[in-house]
């Protein structure tokens, strides 16, 4: 089905779609049958309803988990990357279904969903071919031992994935796991439970995948709290991929390193964009606009400082507002409207605060500024100063922050100057001058002339300082779900002391 065609298809309700929690291979009731409802945040209307686990339906899906564990593990690489496989082909399958589900649960503009299912088959595909990779090596031995050094699965690994980009998210730390020989449990965000898990599971399932591989368990805002600290601390899960918020990725990072488990977190950012003074501009404005206002700024790798050089920042700001002003709010579903809602009035009211104390503190509405509900203009505002808190403050929203810059070097102190550091991007017709100065950026990515938001499959994704440690992707996430592992034979060349 093209893309013009799903113009205000809302798709199933949310409803049809999973049958229970998902826990070896079975569809199960919540233990006392209690459920959520879940939102069309573009109309307010419910869209679905699911089960609402606690911590013992959890402890349940850890166990299946870990019972299908040593089996998953005994499959040849070959086994395990045919059924990966055969998940992303279930996905492309049901291209359509993911696109209006996706639209609908997470209010993102329908080409947003388009991406992300185009996207997601590819993650799995890259997993399978990592089941491929050399998984050890042999090494040299004083005593002519045979040593050999393995990388082997850890078990069982937790995912608890975020409401933003559900289906790539979830899907992301589930691949080079499961490639890997280890189990999920997977809980999605209680915004996207749907396609961010049930969805998903049922994709497993079409695939053929053994039972107890993936579990899949869903909960209420109510009950994440009990839920999310049973897949950190139960000692049967070894490692946890976590992506969301800096202070809950910071508690599930300090209580898994108390308990010696691996911890892969992708936190918070602050992600600047620089347009030095040699940049082409049309190219700057394009970057930019999108690099802010895609999926209303609820991104991770979101544009939230553009830091111009003085000396272009008048036309930068001319350009960028002409560019701003043809963005459209209104229904995700049709191709016309590329800035849908807010995911819910939390989040919403959280950017107006932004925004209503940057405008105490001194800063300029240059464009926007309104909001219709969970609907908020794209948002130009200049004059912030590291003194203000929006300059440093994650604001997750459609709000462009336009930051003047001296040179070179004070461009690259304004965007060094955060806690964060997940992506960055650099404006140049100078390539050289700009692996220079992206060199210099504090962050686990660096771009140069492209927008902040990027990602492959197969590379290291990840940030430094407060936006999280550990990588996804490639065999930086075999790295992280595999531990090493130490085997020698020895064949008569050393002789014991007794």
């Amino acid at each position: 089905m093209s893309l013009d065609k799903l113009e205000n298809q809302q798709g199933r309700a949310g409803r049809d779609y999973g049958k229970g929690l998902y826990i070896g291979g079975e569809w199960l009731a919540a233990h006392d049958n209690k459920s959520f409802d879940v939102l069309n945040p573009a109309t307010g209307a419910v869209w679905g309803q699911v089960p609402d686990a606690g911590r013992l339906d959890a402890q349940a899906a850890i166990a299946a988990a870990a019972s299908a564990q040593p089996a998953w593990a005994g499959l040849t690489f070959y086994q395990r990357g045919v059924l990966l496989g055969r998940v992303a082909d279930v996905l492309e399958r049901r291209r359509d279904e993911f696109i209006a589900a996706l639209t609908a649960e997470c209010g993102g503009w329908v080409r947003k969903s388009n991406f992300e299912i185009t996207y997601a088959p590819t993650v799995y595909r890259a997993a399978a071919a990592e089941a491929y990779r050399q998984v050890g090596e042999m090494m040299p031995s004083d005593h002519h031992k045979v040593s050999m050094v393995q990388r082997v699965p850890l078990g069982v690994v937790s995912v608890i994935s975020p409401w933003n980009v559900p289906l790539l998210l979830s899907s992301r730390g589930l691949g080079v796991a499961l490639a890997m020989g280890n189990t999920v449990v997977l809980k999605p965000s209680e915004e996207t439970p749907i396609t961010g898990g049930l969805m998903l599971a049922e994709v497993f399932e079409e695939a053929g995948m053994p039972p107890g591989v993936l579990n899949v368990v869903t909960c209420s805002r109510e009950r994440v709290a009990e839920v999310g600290d049973e897949l950190v601390v139960n000692p049967l899960i070894k490692a946890i991929s976590f992506t969301g918020s800096t202070a809950v990725g910071k508690q599930i990072a300090a209580t898994a390193g108390g308990l010696l488990k691996k911890a892969c977190v992708e936190l918070g950012s602050k992600d600047s964009l620089l347009v030095l003074d040699d940049a082409d501009l049309d190219r700057a404005v394009s970057a930019a606009r999108f690099g802010a206002f895609f999926h209303q700024g609820q991104i991770c790798m979101a544009t939230e400082k553009i830091i111009v050089d003085r000396s272009r920042a008048d036309e930068f700001l001319a350009k960028f507002i002409i560019a701003t002003k043809e963005l459209r709010v209104g229904d995700p579903t049709r191709l016309e409207n590329q800035i849908g809602p807010i995911i819910n009035r939390k989040q919403a009211d959280a950017v107006e605060r932004h925004l209503a104390r940057a405008i105490e503190q001194g800063v300029t509405v240059e464009h926007g500024g309104g909001r219709d509900g969970l609907f908020f203009e794209p948002t130009v505002i200049t004059g912030a100063t590291p003194q203000m808190a929006i300059f440093h403050d994650e604001v997750f929203g459609p709000v462009a922050n336009i930051i003047t810059a001296d040179d070179e070097d004070h461009a690259i102190a304004l965007a060094n100057d955060s806690e964060y550091g997940l992506s960055a991007s650099v404006m140049t017709r100078d390539e050289s001058r700009g692996l220079r100065v992206a060199d210099r950026l504090e962050t686990g990515m660096a771009h140069v002339n492209d927008t902040t938001i990027y990602d492959e499959p197969t590379i290291p994704f990840g940030g430094v300082k407060n936006s999280g440690m550990g990588r996804h992707g490639g065999r930086w996430s075999a790295e992280t779900f595999t531990t090493t592992r130490w085997m020698t034979i020895e064949r008569g060349g050393r002789k014991t002391p007794f």
